[in-house]
């Protein structure tokens, strides 16, 4: 019966099967369609590629309003998801060709900047519901380096000004500050945590980072969170550590290590490090470590006393050779930004972390050998080129610890004095960019507050 088919309708037959949205088929009409889907892929040189398209397409829903999906459709969601995920498992186990067709496919099918909400949180779900077993070590680390380069897009496209209004001059730092000036009890967050909505690319991204962590989540319960890390790490660095005040997407790297603190939380601190310390790396990427390592530090809750000050001593050392190389004339290129960008971690961590530290006696111990005065107070003028709120916080809880002879306080708050007079503060004011400061996206913000550290006057707290 099939060669009596004229060509022409084949032609029409094949077209209707490779456009059908299997989100309107009843159960047993989807269970036999896609039998026959997995069978057609296999077909030689033939259909593979409709196949494949037909299945990605349906990643995401039919959309009956502009950015909301149809009830029925939320409810079959889970369901269709797995089929689609099954059926393209079957697939590329069937056809060795099918897992490279279908990274293509899915590079050419991902949202862009200005689909709908709704779409992209389809699409990004069921993609990752791939990343699992047989199929995750065959295309998992594009369908990961696509996300994050999805939500890095996202991310860029949203400015502080948008998110802080009329606050978009201070770093959140600052604004922590003057939240505990007006608060003492603590508890002032408010200032400081409006959480961000409002704008569209900040609303996708907030929805993906929900989904994005639902995945690290559901990776850390099933034992495959070491693997998917690995991947992320690598990702990360190629593609966010060197991207210009990202404010959002670095969190899915701080959800991961919250999940494996003991592999993950240290693997992510020293990686940062090392990055910094390696001088064969470029500047930006070393400046932009830095940077995430004292922040990192700072927030991170679940990073114990005693690795800070492992790192810590790692960057102080390091300060400390600079500054010798500095008085010897023998720096074969002297990059001062590096050094100043290290002080300014170093200080910033522990503004978060000194009270913690001197809480057991041998770190505290540790703490009182390094070097800071040598730095602080070396030709170069760090606590001139740093951030004053920063300096000004440190120098007020070293000198509460005795962390300094009484003589260096006078003189750093005699620099620092002289320094708050000009307009924006600091010799070159280095950059205000701390990328774990406070998160402000309203949905995915629950995900984070029992592992987040905020600055407190007294006791060590945790994000409200």
């Amino acid at each position: 019966a099939v060669s009596k088919i004229d060509i022409t309708y084949h032609h029409l037959l094949l077209n209707n099967i490779f456009t059908i949205r299997i989100w309107y088929l009843q159960r047993d009409t989807l269970d036999a369609f896609l039998d026959l889907i997995t069978r057609l892929a296999a077909v030689a040189d033939q259909y593979l590629r409709e196949c494949l398209q037909m299945l990605v397409n349906n990643f995401t829903p039919p959309l009956v309003q502009r950015n909301e999906l149809p009830r029925w459709a939320v409810s079959r969601k889970k369901d269709i998801f797995f089929h689609l995920c099954e059926s393209l498992k079957t697939i590329s186990d069937t056809v060795p060709l099918a897992p490279r067709i279908l990274r293509d496919i899915i590079d050419r099918s991902m949202p862009k900047l200005f689909d709908n909400k709704a779409k992209m949180v389809s699409f990004v779900e069921c993609m990752l519901g791939l990343d699992t077993d047989r199929m995750g070590d065959l295309i998992g680390a594009t369908l990961l380096a696509k996300v994050v380069d999805l939500l890095t897009e996202l991310d860029v496209n949203i400015t502080w000004e948008d998110i802080i209004q009329g606050e978009h001059n201070k770093g959140i730092f600052e604004m922590e500050l003057e939240d505990l000036n007006e608060d003492e009890d603590g508890l002032g967050q408010a200032g400081t945590k409006v959480l961000f909505g409002g704008n569209a690319c900040a609303e996708k991204l907030d929805s993906l980072m929900v989904v994005v962590c639902e995945h690290l989540k559901s990776c850390a319960e099933r034992g495959y969170l070491d693997k998917e890390f690995d991947i992320l790490k690598a990702i990360f660095r190629a593609s966010v550590l060197r991207v210009h005040r990202s404010k959002f997407c670095q969190f899915i790297m701080f959800y991961a290590c919250s999940l494996d603190p003991k592999i993950c939380g240290l693997e992510f601190a020293f990686f940062l490090t090392e990055i910094f310390l390696n001088k064969e790396e470029d500047p930006i990427s070393r400046m932009s470590a830095v940077s995430y390592v004292g922040s990192y530090l700072s927030r991170a809750r679940f990073i114990s006393a005693d690795t800070v000050l492992a790192i810590l001593k790692k960057i102080v050392d390091w300060c400390d050779e600079y500054c010798v190389l500095q008085n010897r004339g023998t720096t074969a290129n002297p990059n001062h930004q590096i050094f100043y960008g290290a002080c300014q971690a170093v200080m910033y961590v522990l503004c978060f972390r000194l009270r913690s530290i001197m809480d057991y006696p041998n770190l505290k111990a540790q703490l009182f050998q390094l070097s800071f005065g040598f730095i602080l107070n070396h030709r170069l003028e760090p606590l001139k080129v740093c951030l004053p709120s920063i300096v000004n916080e440190f120098l007020r809880q070293a000198k509460d610890a005795g962390l300094f002879a009484a003589s260096m306080y006078s003189a750093a708050e005699d620099a620092i004095e002289s320094d708050l007079s000009r307009a924006f503060g600091g010799i070159n004011r280095l950059d205000t960019f701390f990328p774990f400061d406070p998160y402000l996206l309203k949905e995915s913000d629950r995900i984070y507050p029992s592992k987040f550290r905020v600055l407190v006057h007294g006791q060590d707290d945790i994000q409200q």
